[in-house]
């Protein structure tokens, strides 16, 4: 009986992942260089010394007019060297200009999405693009991103993947781009059930029309709150295009404990992702519980479904990452398979009874 069900689960896994599949490798028409509209990127940045040089050196790389794009560096409130480095590496550039946010825990918008909003708010053009500040930009990212804007287009997102020198980074890294592909598939697909704003855009018209950061509830994933209520206006295309020119590489957290508060955090943010999206990770779930419990039902069936499983995973993440050009990460691909079978199981876990999540030194 327990193997009917598996069978069951795992074939419902595999036409899951077809349709992902159909949905991320959507292809969609994109604008010629002479109508490129006008962006301004927002990087929010809190104590990140270590990282933001590398970030802004690949801004300063983009490829796009000079008279059709900003960058707008917000440091939010750290006390680090972070807001010195941005000055310096500023100075005479005229695209780029920073912000400097104290505390103010009366603003209406909490958290990242404050610094973010600030941002916004300050920006001139058509285009919001979002990246974080622990991120190397590709050249052509902005102009891909920004040629998806036909009339109808309200938000464009992008893959992003990891920094990897060794298994720990490179499982982190295929979970990345695992996870974007549900994103892209599911956005592609009509219904939206999650995405990541260290690549991220959005039409401003679209921004205001929800009323922004400053008037939406707040959520430790701004970006997904962002994404679904400009879904619910109905006005507007999202898609995701699997774009090699659009990818952005972040790097890993260092330690298993780092990591755990990573997925705790996207896990509480999850929380509100829309029906949809809550059946996947059921379904998900279930599929991995049953894999823990082949040991104690061992038997041929039981492991023909085990390799069937993983050989699905493999076949919607080998032409990802071979359209994105990463296909060297998925030497990492067997460690990510395990990796991911218990972070799911125990994900629910973290956050039953506990769903405190501490972000940059701040605790939400």
């Amino acid at each position: 009986m327990l193997e009917i069900i598996f069978l069951i689960l795992v074939s419902g896994y595999f036409i899951i992942s077809v349709a992902l599949i159909i949905g991320a490798k959507k292809t969609f028409p994109q604008l010629n260089d002479e109508q490129l509209p006008t962006v301004s990127i927002v990087v929010a940045a809190r104590n990140e010394e270590k990282n933001i040089l590398s970030c802004l050196q690949s801004l300063n790389l983009l490829i796009y007019p000079e008279n059709k794009i900003e960058i707008i560096i917000v440091d939010d409130a750290s006390t680090d060297e972070t807001l010195k480095i941005v000055s310096n590496f500023i100075h005479g550039k005229k695209k780029f200009r920073v912000i400097n946010l104290q505390e103010n825990e009366d603003a209406k918008a909490k958290g990242k999405a404050r610094a973010v909003s600030a941002g916004i708010n300050l920006a001139r053009n058509e285009i919001i693009l979002t990246t974080d500040a622990d991120c190397i930009v590709n050249p052509n990212w902005a102009k891909t991103i920004a040629s998806y804007y036909l009339d109808d287009v309200g938000v464009v997102n992008g893959f992003t993947s990891q920094k990897v020198d060794g298994a720990f980074s490179g499982m982190q890294a295929i979970d990345f781009i695992y996870l974007l592909f549900v994103a892209s598939g599911t956005i592609n697909l009509g219904k939206a059930v999650s995405c990541i704003g260290n690549n991220m855009s959005f039409r401003r018209k679209a921004y205001e029309e929800v009323g922004g950061f400053e008037n939406l509830p707040f959520s430790v994933t701004e970006d997904f709150r962002l994404l679904n209520s400009i879904q619910k206006l109905k006005k507007y295309r999202l898609i995701y295009p699997l774009d090699k020119n659009a990818l952005v590489v972040s790097k890993p957290v260092l330690t298993l404990k780092e990591l755990l508060s990573q997925k705790k955090r996207w896990a509480v943010g999850g929380i509100d992702t829309p029906p949809l999206g809550l059946g996947l990770i059921f379904w998900s779930f279930l599929t991995n519980l049953f894999i823990i419990l082949t040991p104690f039902f061992f038997s041929a069936i039981w492991m023909y479904l085990l390799i069937f499983k993983i050989s699905i995973d493999l076949f919607a993440l080998l032409p990802i990452h071979q359209k994105l050009g990463l296909q060297k990460n998925l030497k990492y691909f067997l460690v990510f398979e395990f990796y991911y079978i218990v972070y799911v199981l125990i994900l629910p876990l973290l956050i039953i009874f506990n769903k405190n999540v501490k972000w940059k030194d701040r605790v939400y």
